[in-house]
């Protein structure tokens, strides 16, 4: 746990007691603070008061005397309403703020030569991946490395800083609009398309919640930004016009080299890469240097298609041997990670190593069985379209398991590669809606996992040949199960049941 001081003797309100809230207290307390808790569920003050802690119902309460409110990130903060909690904080001008702001707060009072480096990463699809994958690659590196916040284990729950630690923290865009000094020496936005739209009032104040990343860091800090969408390349300029340290990431979409060694796509000062680089094998550049290729300089960019990662104007590294990041997206993650490895001074050899072991995220394109000759893929964590659209777009022929409670727009987005579906089997709330948007698509409606597993497996083995069975629901998992997570495991458990074996881990 992390300690969070500053709030002395001085009583603190936290409504909301799921994982972040709890740990809120937990942290607070430890610094000497006198936590007030309330949540609108009964089990959430039952373990409150278990746990100890003053439970006072937050609706009652004499505001006046609170130094800040602590807010869960699944309350509102601005839209489609305010909370109540929030408007009473703002009645009696309590700050409002959230666990990210305690961490950054609680590293902010260490003494400059006693603070952690912080890596964080947001954006719509890919954090989760790029989140792990930092991790991973860090310490593979040897480095002293603790992951949380959005993704596993809250961020006040991990262990206490040390100079020479890394925080690896996956941030959502609710838990940005609670920071205020939150300032990563690495901070990453991986990608903008519409999401959690009702919670932001509209795109603008999405994006401008997920820029606040960016807000509190100073000149010596990077900037990692994704540049496939105008969201991106826009957040870019205004960050290196403010005169910031940024780089960028842009995803290819076909092969940097043709035939014949022709050049690359370029973009935001991505070089061109020439036949002779194309080809060089991992670990080696036209012009090698004792300590691997050159990085881009400040203003210069990465470049990442399917199974490549480029930067500087050479090939950092051929991914086609690495299992668990097929797919342009998952070279986009790579190229995150190279970066923020070198930035933090890991060698090439030691980033590329990293990346080639890198075992996978459980359920975003992970594999999760073989049943003879067919490849069963859980890509639960795809919870919209674009997300979605990674997975399908990383084979050239899938059956396809989709369905849930849709997001806006459903998966109308996703026509263009619809002829990559073999055939579909649709779940859950959306599966008439997405019945319709298939039209002449090959599709059934399955209503359940576990009918949607065993119809999809049957067609694939009787099509011959290697198949792949991908679940990549493009909805959230609230119909029918609790969480992607549960979803996944329940894919899984079905895959299993049929008699699949176990793939190898990577």
């Amino acid at each position: 746990m992390i300690p969070v001081p500053g709030f002395e003797g001085r009583r603190v309100a936290v409504f909301g007691l799921g994982r972040s809230g709890i740990t809120a207290a937990r942290a607070l307390q430890a610094g000497g603070a006198i936590p007030v808790l309330w949540d609108d569920g009964v089990s959430g003050r039952m373990q409150a008061e278990a746990e100890g802690f003053l439970v006072e119902d937050l609706t009652r309460a004499d505001w006046s005397g609170f130094a800040a409110l602590v807010l869960s990130p699944g309350a509102p903060l601005t839209h489609p309403k305010p909370h109540w909690s929030v408007e009473r904080a703002h009645e009696a001008g309590v700050p409002v703020i959230g666990d990210v702001e305690l961490f950054a707060r609680a590293l902010a009072a260490l003494p400059q030569g006693e603070r952690p480096r912080v890596v964080a990463i947001t954006g719509t699809n890919g954090k989760s991946t790029t989140t792990a994958l930092i991790g991973w690659v860090l310490k593979q590196a040897g480095l002293s490395v603790h992951i949380g916040g959005n993704i596993g284990i809250g961020v006040l729950a991990l262990p206490e800083p040390t100079a020479d630690a890394v925080y690896v923290i996956e941030v959502s865009s609710y838990q940005l609009d609670l920071t205020t000094s939150f300032a990563p020496d690495v901070a990453i936005l991986t990608n903008v398309s519409p999401d959690h739209l009702d919670r932001h009032g509209g795109m603008e104040g999405y994006v401008a919640a997920k820029r606040r990343i960016f807000q509190a860091q100073d000149d010596e800090a990077l900037a990692l930004v994704g540049v496939d969408e105008e969201w991106g390349r826009k957040a870019a300029a205004d960050l290196r016009a403010q005169g910031r340290r940024v780089e960028t990431v842009l995803s290819l979409p076909s092969p940097l080299v043709g035939e014949g060694g022709s050049r690359s796509e370029t973009d935001e000062g991505l070089l061109p890469v020439s036949g002779d680089a194309a080809v060089a094998s991992v670990g080696e550049t036209p012009h090698p240097s004792p300590s691997g290729p050159p990085s881009p300089t400040r203003g210069e960019g990465y470049g990442a298609a399917a199974g490549v990662l480029t930067g500087g104007g050479a090939v950092l590294a051929d991914l086609t041997a690495a299992r668990s990041l097929p797919g342009r997206h998952n070279a986009q993650n790579a190229a995150f990670a190279y970066a923020t490895a070198r930035a933090l001074g890991v060698s090439h050899e030691a980033a590329v190593e990293g990346l080639l072991t890198f075992p996978g995220l459980s359920h975003r394109m992970e594999a999760v069985g073989r049943l003879g000759s067919v490849r069963f893929i859980n890509d639960s964590k795809a919870t919209n379209a674009d997300a979605a659209r990674q997975a399908l777009a990383s084979y050239p022929a899938v059956f396809w398991i989709a369905g849930g409670r849709a997001k806006d727009g459903g998966i109308e987005t996703l026509h263009d590669l619809f002829p990559r579906v073999t055939k579909a089997y649709l779940i859950g709330e959306a599966a008439d809606a997405f019945a319709v948007t298939l039209a002449d698509t090959p599709h059934v409606v399955a209503h359940t996992m576990e009918r949607a597993v065993e119809l999809a497996a049957a067609d694939a083995a009787a099509a011959g040949g290697e198949q792949v069975v991908l679940l990549s629901p493009a909805c959230a998992s609230f119909d029918q199960f609790p969480d992607f997570e549960v979803r996944g495991e329940a894919f899984r458990a079905a895959v299993l049941s049929l008699g699949a074996r176990p793939e190898p881990a990577a």
